[in-house]
């Protein structure tokens, strides 16, 4: 408002003087019948075609064209999965429910109540081969494939790869609209992309943004994402992300939100992962990757400082091991530092497991791992990776622990502000601790002390202390003042938790 005032005072300012100059005879105004100005008279109608502006270089003026151009390829895809009803109940009073066995007269006979999903694909060959998700397939019972110009064709699945969450399914035709992947020019943060998909359902949706990152390995070990800021929604899932050239760069799979809908945060499997995989599956084969059997982690600076390496340190912690897997029969042990595989350096856990998902099944893989502080090198003939769910299967496998329950009177001995005792039958019954968990059991924190910052109450479990298993109070005592001597400032504990085994550096009081 000060703004508009100050220029309101300077334009009244302004004509005074021009009143007061074209009274003393200075400034002859011009008449209303004046010439054209500059030589042009009339409307001005620009020549560049109508744009208001000149955009940056590169930019494009529109996505129309290439919309018109790709969006035939892109199509719908409604499907119709099966879901397990809940087991029929035999009421029988003063009795609880019982479940009714499985044939038994009385009991469900079919196989349970459908629902609907949708998805997007797009056609990758004119004879009718269609990339999608696994995701959007992966429980069909039938799906109906909806084209741009609203046809409807009956599909079936070539194939799918759960652990990139990739599919290829297909309808039966000629002479269909198809796109390419890119495969050589890479795509660079800041790079236009534009996203084509049935978002709610609302087929033929394009949405605009660039590339915002690139290598985010959200939820896949086999995935480095793009991640793309045109809106991705539900239904989007499986559709191209294209290039301002037409090129599929990717395929949109999903986003990051607390909501449900787009904040902007999209990711794409890129055309790199997308097209050798979805190749092979067209070619009517399975996507089998190497597996020795290990669970790896990778862990804060702090944490390996814990450990008693350095903090910038390199490799993977062997945080579990499938028994008599190809591992265990190799003669890796829990705690173990994979640092190579067949003689690839490896960062992190998530390279350690592409590396040996690179392995065919029957392979040798030769992993090299640190132990005591000396390098072991131990073969290992590859397995077949199992698919997601059964892994998923796996590592949920077992009793869940509930959440520790209020501790008793401490008891145990205490060792840098922490009790602990080893597990009775007793403890393990008040604690819920099953019987194959080993270790000591947190009865008590002390205030004031560096462990009450941790986050640690009494019922949980301490596994491992300085990575070397531990199942008394003298065990804990004898492992942390090791590590004392060594003039380190902290030492890992291994926690067993009801989400999962945690590692936290306790640093030590000063």
């Amino acid at each position: 408002m000060l703004k508009r005032k100050e220029f309101m005072l300077g334009a009244v300012a302004g004509l005074t003087v021009a009143a007061a100059a074209t009274a003393g005879g200075v400034i002859d105004w011009p008449a209303a019948e004046a010439g054209p100005v500059a030589g042009a008279s009339g409307r001005l109608t620009p020549n560049n075609g109508g744009l208001a502006f000149a955009p940056p270089q590169g930019a494009p003026l529109s996505f129309a064209d290439i919309f018109q151009q790709v969006a035939p390829a892109v199509v719908q895809i409604d499907v119709k999965s099966r879901i397990q009803r809940p087991r029929s109940m035999q009421l029988i009073p003063g009795l609880p429910a019982i479940p009714l066995p499985e044939g038994e007269e009385g009991a469900e006979e079919d196989e349970g109540a459908t629902a609907l999903g949708a998805g997007s694909g797009f056609f990758v060959s004119a004879d009718g081969y269609i990339v999608t998700n696994n995701h959007v397939v992966a429980d069909a019972v039938e799906i109906t494939v909806r084209l741009a110009d609203e046809r409807e064709l009956p599909a079936r699945v070539v194939g799918r790869d759960e652990a990139t969450d990739l599919a290829v399914i297909k309808v039966e035709g000629t002479d269909f609209p198809f796109v390419s992947f890119e495969e050589q020019a890479q795509p660079r943060v800041g790079d236009w992309v534009i996203a084509v998909g049935n978002p709610f359902g609302l087929g033929g949706t394009a949405t605009a943004g660039i590339v915002s990152a690139m290598g985010r390995g959200v939820d896949s070990a086999y995935v480095d994402y793009l991640q793309i800021d045109a809106a991705i929604n539900r239904g989007n899932s499986g559709g191209p992300t294209f290039d301002i050239y037409g090129r599929v760069i990717g395929v949109n799979s999903s986003i990051y939100s607390e909501t449900g809908g787009s904040v902007g945060i999209g990711f794409a499997i890129p055309a790199s992962v997308a097209k050798p995989i979805t190749d092979r599956l067209m070619r009517g084969e399975s996507i089998a990757r190497g597996y020795v059997g290990l669970g790896l982690r990778t862990f804060s600076p702090e944490v390996w400082e814990s450990l008693g390496q350095p903090r910038d340190f390199k490799g993977a912690y062997v945080d579990t091991i499938t028994p008599d897997g190809p591992a265990d029969r190799a003669g890796v042990e829990i705690g173990d530092l994979l640092v190579s595989v067949n003689g690839r350096a490896v960062e992190n856990s998530t390279e350690a497991t592409r590396e040996v998902g690179r392995a065919r099944p029957g392979d040798t893989i030769r992993l090299e791992v640190l132990r005591d502080g000396r390098r072991r090198n131990l073969e290992v003939r590859s397995g077949t990776r199992p698919s997601e769910t059964e892994l998923n299967a796996q590592q949920d496998g077992g009793a869940t622990p509930r959440v520790p329950g209020q501790p008793a009177t401490p008891q145990g001995e205490t060792v840098e502000g922490l009790t602990v005792s080893a597990l009775t039958p007793a403890l393990r019954s008040r604690y819920d601790v099953p019987e194959d968990v080993t270790g000591v059991l947190v009865t008590g924190v002390e205030r004031g002390t560096p462990a009450s910052s941790l986050g640690l109450v009494p019922g949980l479990v301490i596994t491992r202390v300085d990575n070397r298993n531990v199942s008394t109070p003298a065990d804990v005592r004898a492992a942390v003042e090791a590590v004392k001597r060594s003039g380190r400032p902290s030492v890992g504990l291994f926690v067993r938790t009801p989400q999962g085994t945690v590692v936290v550096p306790l640093k030590f009081d000063e």
